[in-house]
């Protein structure tokens, strides 16, 4: 059993990734965690691609039970307050004053539970010239500087996947994890808060640390330049990944490698300090040996040299790994209405272990009618609510 959050219960207010990505951190960790969504479409990601159970709802939301409560209906906040009196940890990250608004501000959440652990994620934080701004993962990349260092500024265009999201939501977790440690022994609820601007810029301490300690003015291969990283295309077109990071044996088991010891005594590749300055000619100078030969049998020659090397892979190439699928990183969930759906497993071993729960993401509502029995509602008092469009 690796379920280490067994009996703690989770309300999940939370939309898109920030908090439901920490409440499904939790929920792999074997807690329980309720989903609660708008009764209308719930959760805008679960339409993100079109109908109510997107793969970026999917990917987001495995391991909860899902309710539907309409929240400015004061029967719907009514059975709210009895989810939030029973759980140990609040997740959500509305803008600024909306809780507040709802009348679930910090001092009416401790009169309702203690114990609670409420955990808010805004944008930019509670307060400041920015804390009224909606705010979206690319808004993120940009103001915290990330955007800087991925971006070719002659030909700007967003890329990649979403980093200060993932983030925040991982941020999010480690501080209730932490306020959970305490709760045990002090008893005592807490308010946690972080903002996507922030934590987005925590995700990147080294180019911060290159600028105030030593004037760096990072640029998009400032580390890549540092840490010898390479991308280059091999003879049947197939890409292929080295990072030689600091350590003299990895260059010279390239150099070995490849065949070219020659590239040693060039005064501008004598050094590491020479390398990086002259990082782009040496770029240039590989890409003209890697295309000589095939990927695979690069990979063959750089592995017998004990070069950290990798296969740059597609998506689908990532699930058929060899090492990813003995380790098993992947697992299958059986949802009632939409059959088996891989996912990705936990990638925290406990005792060896790792699996928490087996429920897939939840239809909108999918588990209303149980959550609400356990709350004490009758079935006619739930066929009520129903009549009513509260859930």
């Amino acid at each position: 059993m690796t379920q280490v959050l067994k009996g703690v219960r989770v309300v999940d207010l939370g939309t898109m990734i920030t908090a439901p990505l920490a409440a499904m951190m939790l929920a792999d960790l074997g807690a329980d965690v309720i989903k609660v969504e708008h009764p209308e479409g719930g959760d805008p990601f679960r339409s993100f691609r079109g109908g109510h159970y997107s793969p970026h709802f999917f990917a987001y939301n495995r391991g909860k039970r899902g309710i539907k409560l309409d929240l400015r209906q004061e029967e719907g906040r009514e059975v709210l307050r009895k989810l939030i009196a029973q759980a140990d940890i609040l997740m959500e990250n509305y803008r600024t004053g909306v809780m507040e608004r709802l009348g679930f501000g910090r001092d009416a959440l401790m009169e309702l539970n203690p114990r609670l652990i409420h955990c808010s994620i805004t944008g930019f934080g509670a307060t400041g010239p920015y804390s009224a701004r909606p705010a979206y993962d690319s808004v993120g990349l940009a103001l915290s500087g990330i955007s800087s260092l991925l971006l070719d500024p002659e030909k700007p265009q967003v890329c990649g996947p979403t980093i200060p999201d993932n983030a925040t939501g991982m941020f999010a977790c480690y501080g209730v994890l932490g306020a959970l440690y305490e709760r045990e022994r002090t008893g005592k609820g807490r308010l946690v808060e972080l903002n996507m601007m922030e934590a987005a810029i925590s995700f990147i301490p080294d180019p911060f640390a290159n600028y105030t300690l030593l004037g760096i003015d990072n640029n998009p291969l400032t580390r890549v330049a540092s840490s010898h990283s390479f991308a280059v295309r091999c003879a049947d077109g197939k890409l292929l990944a080295i990072h030689l990071s600091s350590q003299t044996k990895f260059w010279e088991g390239l150099l070995r490698a490849i065949g070219r010891m020659d590239l040693n005594e060039d005064p501008r590749f004598a050094s590491r300090e020479a390398r990086i300055a002259h990082f782009t000619v040496l770029t240039e100078a590989l890409a003209g040996v890697f295309v000589t030969r095939d990927r695979a049998a690069w990979m063959a020659l750089l592995e017998a040299q004990d070069v950290p090397f990798a296969p740059i892979h597609s998506i689908p190439e990532v699930i058929e790994d060899p090492q990813v699928q003995h380790l098993e990183s992947f697992r299958t969930l059986h949802h009632p209405t939409l059959g088996d759906l891989l996912t990705i497993r936990r990638p925290v071993r406990i005792d060896g272990g790792r699996d928490g729960s087996d429920l897939a993401a939840p239809m909108l509502g999918e588990h209303t009618d149980a959550v609400l029995a356990e709350l004490g509602y009758s079935d006619s008092g739930i066929a009520a609510k129903r009549a009513a469009k509260i859930i």
